[in-house]
């Protein structure tokens, strides 16, 4: 079955062969399509659910982990990413929970950067790892690393990661660097009433380092979305904030999106800052990616509870073609957007659960 889809509002059309993937000759990559024409080629995945870390805005602190038979194993993880290669995702990012915590993370990196698809493998993290692990990660194929930091202060640091050490995390920081996983992106979720005045000691690493220091809105999700809600900061309160503080935010790269982020420069900065606005100005019509949870469904919207079960027909024995039937399905009917704006807030995972 063929299928023509047209870009509404751009010059382009693609010509579907079944669902969702471009017909194209043998030596050519594959590519895969939405309904909306996006293409689909960035697959961000978790780990595990586990992590060392109990942030406010992530999870309680008396938090229940999944089984570890209830995860993938490393086993059905490859056969996955396989499939994935195949319908020509190039782009993958390694989340959690915490990815540092699950075990073989430098095997798996090895083993995706094998792929004969792979372009870049990135990781998030909250650097409590990264002085050890940096060096065999970056061996073993991985490109960057965005690390998470909410404050500079050790107390906040601690109030709002739980049990965090902010030391460890410069450690980290500094090792990544060291050895090549470049370019070095900070990230920082803004929560009011912990960390809304520190942004701008955040953004003032910029002056110094060819960094990116990334702001992001707080997003609600499940059992702690009211928390998250009443803590929202928004970008506009960010950027006043920062330009108060050390001058005019001067827009880099045109306006465009870099990933997720909005990017901006300081008067004389060596390093740019984002903001990752979900929730004040979302970029749904950009988005190229889908994400896997550790748990084995594909999850089509981060903030929409809509995922399709891939663990269960990978254990009743499903071939290669059967996954990529299924993959590419649920990537055709990938949803336009979130619904934060109407009121309607995920509420079968956390966080932490899906990867962010």
């Amino acid at each position: 079955m063929f299928r023509e889809t047209v870009l509404v509002g751009a010059a382009a059309k693609v010509v579907e062969d079944e669902v969702g993937t471009t017909t194209r000759a043998p030596s050519q990559p594959a590519k895969t399509f939405d309904a909306f024409g996006r293409h689909i080629h960035y697959l961000r995945i978790s780990l595990t659910d586990r992590c060392n870390l109990r942030c406010v805005y992530c999870m309680p602190e008396q938090v229940t982990f999944r089984p570890s038979e209830e995860l993938l194993t490393d086993e059905e993880l490859f056969a996955i990413l396989h499939v994935m290669s195949r319908l020509g995702f190039d782009k993958f990012r390694l989340t959690g929970g915490e990815p540092t915590v699950r075990p073989g993370l430098v095997d798996i990196v090895r083993a995706i950067a094998a792929l004969p698809t792979t372009r870049e493998i990135a990781m998030t993290t909250n650097g409590l790892r990264l002085a050890r692990l940096a060096e065999p990660l970056k061996a073993a194929g991985l490109t960057r690393v965005n690390i998470s930091i909410d404050s500079l202060d050790p107390q906040k640091f601690r109030r709002i990661t739980r049990w965090g050490n902010l030391h460890d995390v410069l450690e980290g920081i500094a090792e990544a660097e060291r050895v090549g996983l470049r370019p070095i992106k900070l990230n920082a979720v803004v929560i009011r009433g912990f960390n809304e005045e520190d942004v701008v000691s955040l953004a003032a690493l910029t002056l110094e380092h060819d960094w990116q220091v990334r702001f992001i809105e707080v997003m609600p999700f499940a059992d702690v979305a009211a928390f998250q809600q009443a803590a929202i900061v928004t970008t506009r309160e960010m950027m006043t904030r920062i330009e108060a503080a050390l001058g005019t935010l001067q827009v880099e790269n045109e306006g465009k999106l870099d990933g997720e982020a909005r990017v901006y420069r300081l008067p004389g900065a060596r390093g740019t800052i984002g903001f990752i606005s979900p929730v004040t100005a979302p970029f749904c019509a950009s988005c190229n990616r889908v994400r896997l949870t550790a748990d084995g469904t594909l999850r089509l919207c981060l903030l929409k509870d809509g995922e399709v079960d891939l663990k269960t027909p990978l254990r009743n024995g499903a071939r290669e073609d059967d996954l990529e039937a299924i993959i590419r399905e649920a990537i055709w009917l990938k949803p336009w957007g979130h619904d934060l704006a109407e009121g309607v807030i995920p509420m079968n995972r956390i966080m932490s659960e899906i990867g962010g």
